[in-house]
């Protein structure tokens, strides 16, 4: 019997998960997709645990009342503090989530890494354990607060974004050889990264995140069969207008 479910849900505290959304639209552009874009919640990486438990549940209550057939947690925040604990509410839901690509930096053998990330991403007990597992000896790893960051990404707010970025990274700019952006907002201002830590590759984990959700709907026969471009729907609790700045930086090159 076919599955009723056909979309992929998608979700993040905003304009953040668009970065997942792009490169899972290049990998599976044939599927269908609704990007929930949480704004009236951002930041994320300031609630507690508790809070962040009931916003997601939230979100996923809907997201499989609209017949998604997996949900990608397009956040690592929201993946650090709520993803095993969403696993367990929803044991028959399929779960892909995102958090900072440590393992990329391993493998491309970085020695200086900065991760930025979310307050609450960087002391989540998952950032510990793929440190743990992924650290060599010889790596230095510097965790970095982005403090409102993603907040202010999320207002456009050019001006203050490059002052924080200059006042959190200027220290490292001669010595970071990477950074790992640990927030899914991040990569949208990877211009703006660049300019204060030129040399320092920027490390995301929207390829990693869209592969295994491709993975996962092999494995469970869920891919769609049609040839057919996917339809993309897209809801901000916030403000309507921010959808158009949406598809703005969905069709940017």
């Amino acid at each position: 019997m076919k599955n009723k479910r056909e979309k992929i849900g998608v979700f993040d505290s905003g304009l953040g998960g668009l970065s997942i959304l792009k490169e899972l639209r290049k990998l599976l552009p044939n599927e269908d997709y609704l990007f929930y874009e949480d704004s009236i919640h951002n930041p994320y990486g300031e609630k507690t645990k508790e809070e962040l438990l009931e916003i997601t549940s939230n979100i996923v209550d809907y997201l499989l009342k609209e017949q998604c057939k997996i949900i990608v947690i397009a956040c690592n925040t929201a993946t650090t503090c709520c993803m095993k604990e969403l696993r367990k509410k929803y044991p028959d839901t399929i779960f892909v989530g995102t958090v900072p690509a440590i393992k990329v930096a391993y493998d491309n053998h970085c020695k200086k890494t900065i991760i930025l990330s979310t307050p609450n991403t960087m002391k989540s007990k998952r950032v510990d354990e793929l440190l743990h597992d992924y650290k060599k000896n010889d790596q230095e790893i510097i965790n970095i607060s982005g403090e409102n960051l993603a907040n202010l990404i999320e207002q456009d707010k050019k001006e203050e974004i490059n002052q924080l970025l200059k006042r959190l990274l200027n220290d490292y700019k001669e010595e970071a050889d990477s950074i790992v952006l640990g927030c899914t907002h991040y990569p949208l201002i990877k211009d703006q990264i660049q300019k204060v830590i030129p040399n320092a590759i920027l490390i995301d984990s929207s390829i990693g995140v869209s592969n295994e959700v491709k993975r996962q709907l092999k494995e469970n026969n869920l891919l769609k069969d049609s040839e057919e471009e996917g339809q993309l729907t897209i809801i901000n609790t916030k403000d309507k207008k921010l959808i158009n700045r949406s598809w703005e930086i969905l069709e940017k090159k």
